[in-house]
């Protein structure tokens, strides 16, 4: 048990101490990353400017990563394993994970309040604030999340597929929030780090708190 409760507060850590760091970073205006994350922005943003074809797929994707329909349908993943796989605590424990993911990300971009990137000729605009990115954090999370709820129902080929799926997912996320101009990199690096963090952090207390009793690993 304090095997298993160390090894939660050690995915915690492992999250909170990047995270912070960029934050401060960011909040204290460091030159380096300060000039990276504009450079990168102006960089990306010319080349989707000039290719109208990845601006119109950047924006699809952007609305279907919309951070609700993430989450219905991880929902629907939930229930599904809940009703035709009969494990409603490792179900619940996913889709709690993940309504504290999409909470706690809005709350970490309140205390940052990182002001979004100004892109002469914007592409597209977006409200709130920037650090870390929603779309990139729920993206991940909600990845990791899935890819762990289904595991025991995966064989090994399932289980390369969902990994290499959710890590593409998260990838093409940070990718459209850069080339889109609404989010810097470090933006998106925290998000991401973040979303993987919180859910392992949460996946490994979540094995602890009683699952092994009622045999759902």
């Amino acid at each position: 048990m304090l095997h298993r409760l160390l090894k939660a507060a050690g995915y915690a850590v492992t999250t909170a101490v990047p995270v912070a760091a960029l934050a401060y970073l960011v909040r204290s205006r460091w030159e380096p990353i300060l000039h990276f994350d504009e450079s990168m922005i102006r960089a990306a943003t010319d080349i989707t400017r000039e290719r109208p074809g990845l601006t119109q797929a950047l924006l699809v994707w952007e609305q279907m990563l919309q951070p609700i329909w993430v989450y219905i349908a991880g929902t629907l993943v939930c229930v599904w394993v809940w009703r035709q796989h009969r494990l409603p605590i490792r179900a619940l424990w996913a889709f709690l994970t993940m309504m504290a993911s999409w909470n706690l990300a809005l709350d970490v971009k309140y205390l940052v309040q990182r002001a979004r990137p100004v892109v002469e000729d914007a592409i597209t605009h977006a409200p709130g604030y920037s650090f870390p990115s929603g779309h990139a954090a729920n993206a991940a999370a909600a990845s990791t999340i899935l890819v762990v709820l289904c595991w025991p129902l995966l064989g090994r080929r399932g289980r390369i597929a969902a990994v290499v799926g959710a890590g593409v997912v998260m990838v093409v996320t940070a990718l459209d929030r850069v080339f889109l101009g609404v989010h810097y990199p470090s933006d998106v690096t925290a998000g991401i780090i973040f979303g993987v963090g919180l859910a392992l952090a949460s996946y490994a207390g979540y094995r602890d708190w009683g699952p092994n009793k009622l045999k759902e690993q």
